[in-house]
């Protein structure tokens, strides 16, 4: 018996046509959230330049965000249960905006940067889980991989281009440290008024509705088989999610220790990385149950080809590694937002979907387990660990379908 209930999910039944122009409504707001979270990454050299940071602050800078990022993730959802998804929706996305107008200021100003970064940890928490879910509503759980498909498509797309812009307006730009965040801002706008557009009554209706009997705590409530499969299923997908792109992207570069243009380098790689997460979004349904297995199996390849780009210095090497750890990415955050649909009701939707993005960013923990323990020239040791535990995960979650 599978842990997980089905497999093709109604694909031959047609969305609602009420519902199914009324899904751009999150998609555009989840694609603004994401967009602005990797703005700040290629700009991380020119900050320690300029405010002479240490290695430590740095790392505080950006990890502060998960602090910001895991309440937002365990509290948001569940609210949105209780008092309805574009209540709390729509003041996350607004405060997205807000935390990359922060950082205008911030160039001149540490402790400006880590309140900036923890407000964009706060909005983006929220605009994931709430997103997601009220995604998740519009087209009902015969949908699931409609649902799971078009997140993924409008996280992806985000996370790709919010950095590889960042990196070409530092790269090329007059204004390196301001003219990505303002125009991360403006598309905060843009797609504010374009959700407000493109949602019919119905919808905004349906996102405003909530349940009085929803938990505020994070608690899925899930009877036992269902807590059994997110514990032997959906944890160990989650977890892929955020770890394969954030090698890609923090250690990869690392790699190649003479790389001219690092932060516009640093950039593209990001866009390739999660531009494949993205690519792989209309041919993932064609994998079945076999998406979370196939992306974990992705990312043990990308993992190996990054060992040796790490010891070849191949710059070729480490594309070809973005876009498999990207790819296996994808297929995961596709495989665990299908069996978070699975497993809840619209009662309990808001906190699965917290409950499965904040095991997903667990996955970010990775990159400082690689750096932590040995030198930059010997990077190649804790990438091919990592490539045998994805390997070792791939199999589990293929044993789980059986």
């Amino acid at each position: 018996m599978s842990d997980i209930d089905s497999g093709t999910l109604a694909a031959a039944v047609p969305v609602p046509a009420q519902r199914e122009s009324a899904w751009w409504a999150p998609g555009v707001l989840l694609f603004a959230a994401a967009f602005g979270t990797n703005v700040p990454t290629p700009l991380l050299l020119v900050y320690r330049d300029r405010l002479h940071l240490s290695p430590v602050v740095m790392t505080a800078i950006f990890g502060v965000y998960a602090i910001g990022l895991a309440p937002s993730l365990l509290f948001a959802g569940p609210a949105s249960d209780r008092f309805g998804r574009t209540r709390l929706l729509l003041p996350a996305i607004v405060l997205a905006g807000v935390a990359s107008l922060l950082f205008l200021p911030g160039a001149n100003s540490i402790p400006v940067l880590f309140v900036a970064r923890l407000a964009q940890g706060l909005a983006s928490g929220a605009a994931f889980s709430i997103g997601s879910a009220w995604l998740q509503d519009l087209v009902g759980t015969r949908h699931a991989n409609v649902a799971a498909r078009r997140a993924s498509l409008a996280l992806n797309l985000g996370f790709c281009l919010g950095p590889l812009s960042a990196g070409l307006l530092v790269q090329y730009g007059s204004h390196p440290l301001t003219s990505p965040y303002l125009l991360h801002a403006a598309l905060v706008a843009l797609m504010l008024a374009i959700a407000v557009t493109v949602a019919r009554h119905g919808a905004w209706s349906a996102g405003r509705r909530g349940s009085a009997g929803a938990s505020l705590l994070p608690r899925a409530r899930l009877d036992a088989a269902a807590r059994r499969v997110f514990r032997r299923t959906l944890i160990p997908t989650a977890i892929c999610v955020y770890a394969f792109p954030s090698v890609a992207i923090t250690v990869l570069p690392l790699a190649l220790r003479h790389e001219r243009h690092v932060v516009l380098f640093t950039g593209i790689l990001a866009a390739v990385t999660l531009g494949a997460g993205a690519l792989v979004q209309p041919v993932a349904h064609r994998l079945g149950r076999l998406r979370g297995a196939v992306g974990a199996g992705l990312g043990a390849i990308g993992y190996g080809c990054g060992a040796a780009a790490a010891l070849l210095q191949s710059g070729a090497l480490v594309f070809t590694a973005g876009a498999l750890l990207g790819a296996g990415a994808g297929l995961c955050l596709n495989a665990g937002l299908i069996l978070v649909q699975q497993l809840s009701t619209p009662a309990t939707r808001g906190a699965c979907n917290g409950l499965f993005y904040t095991w997903a960013y667990v996955g970010f923990a990775a990159p400082l387990l690689v750096t932590s323990f040995v030198t930059v020239h010997r990077l190649a040791v804790p990438l091919a660990v990592l490539a045998a535990l994805a390997l070792a995960t791939a199999a589990w979650l293929r044993a789980r379908l059986h």
